[in-house]
C-alpha cells in the first residue's frame, strides 16, 4: 500500500523549491535526481518538476552529465543580499577599527568557502586590503575558521572532507587532526587565529557572529594586520573586542 503525497500548494511548493536549493548546496552544489530526492525526502517525480522548473528560471544549471548544479542566477541575488548585508555591519566594523587601529572584515560562509561582504580599513599607512566580493578558503583564513567553529562539528567536518588543507603558505595547518583540534579549541574560547596561514606577515583574529538574530547568516567577523603590530600582547588585549563585535552584529540582526 503506497501513500499518495498531497499536491502542493503554493506555498509549499515555493518551500519545496528553496529546499531543493538549499540541499543542493549542502550536497557540495552539483547533485543528481536521486540525491536530491533522497536529501530532501521528496518524491522523485516532486523532484524532476521542481528542478525542471528551477533550470527554467536559471536558478539551477543541468550539466552534460545530467546532473544539476546551482544555477547563475542565483550569483546575482547573493551579490546584491551581501551587499546589502555589508553596508548594515559597517557601523559595527568602523567602531571595531576605532578601537583597535586595524583593518575589520566581515565574511559569509558561502558553501564551501568564506566570501568577504565588509571592510572597513585601518588607518595605518601599511595595512590589510581585501576585495569586497572575493572568495578564500576556510582552512586557512582566520574568518573562514571561525564559521567552521561556529558550525556544527559533522558540518564542519564535511567541508574540510571535501575542500582539503591544502598548504598556501608555510604556516598552513595541513594536518587534520591538528586542523580539528583547532577548530575545537576556537569553538570554546570564541575566536581563532590566523597565524600567517593564508598571507606570510599578517596575523589575524577571527570570530563569528553568535546570538539570537544569528540564525542561518553564517558570518564572522575579523581584524587583521602586519605581525610587526600584532603581537601576543595585541592579540590578547583586542581578541574580546572581536568576539564583542561578533556578539553584537548577532543581537542587531534579532532587531533587524
Amino acid at each position: 500500500m503506497t501513500t499518495d503525497i498531497p499536491r502542493p500548494t503554493g506555498v509549499q511548493s515555493l518551500a519545496r523549491a528553496f529546499g531543493v536549493l538549499e540541499s543542493l548546496a549542502e550536497l557540495g552544489g552539483e547533485a543528481g535526481l536521486s540525491e536530491l530526492a533522497a536529501a530532501t525526502g521528496l518524491a522523485p517525480g516532486t523532484i524532476h518538476r521542481l528542478v525542471r522548473t528551477l533550470v527554467d528560471l536559471g536558478y539551477l544549471r543541468q550539466l552534460p552529465s545530467r546532473r544539476y548544479t546551482l544555477g547563475p542566477k542565483l550569483v546575482g541575488l547573493g551579490e546584491t543580499a551581501a551587499h546589502q548585508f555589508g553596508r548594515w555591519a559597517q557601523p559595527v566594523l568602523a567602531e571595531l577599527v576605532a578601537q583597535i587601529g586595524e583593518t575589520a572584515n566581515l565574511a559569509l560562509l558561502d558553501g564551501d568557502q568564506a566570501v568577504y561582504v565588509a571592510q572597513v580599513p585601518s588607518p595605518h599607512s601599511m595595512r590589510m586590503f581585501t576585495e569586497i566580493g572575493r572568495r578564500v578558503p576556510v582552512h586557512c583564513t582566520g574568518v573562514g575558521k571561525a564559521l567552521l567553529s561556529a558550525l556544527p562539528a559533522a558540518e564542519s567536518a564535511a567541508i574540510v572532507a571535501r575542500t582539503g588543507l591544502p598548504a598556501v603558505t608555510p604556516t598552513t595547518i595541513t594536518d587534520p587532526a591538528a586542523f580539528a583540534a583547532e577548530i575545537a579549541e576556537a569553538h570554546v574560547r570564541g575566536y581563532v587565529l590566523d597565524e600567517g596561514e593564508q598571507e606570510t606577515g599578517v596575523r589575524c583574529v577571527a570570530a563569528p557572529v553568535v546570538g539570537p538574530g544569528a540564525g542561518d547568516n553564517r558570518a564572522a567577523v575579523s581584524v587583521s594586520g602586519p605581525t610587526s603590530r600584532m603581537d601576543d600582547a595585541t592579540i590578547t588585549r583586542i581578541a574580546p573586542l572581536v568576539v564583542a563585535a561578533g556578539r553584537r552584529l548577532g543581537a542587531l540582526l534579532a532587531t533587524a
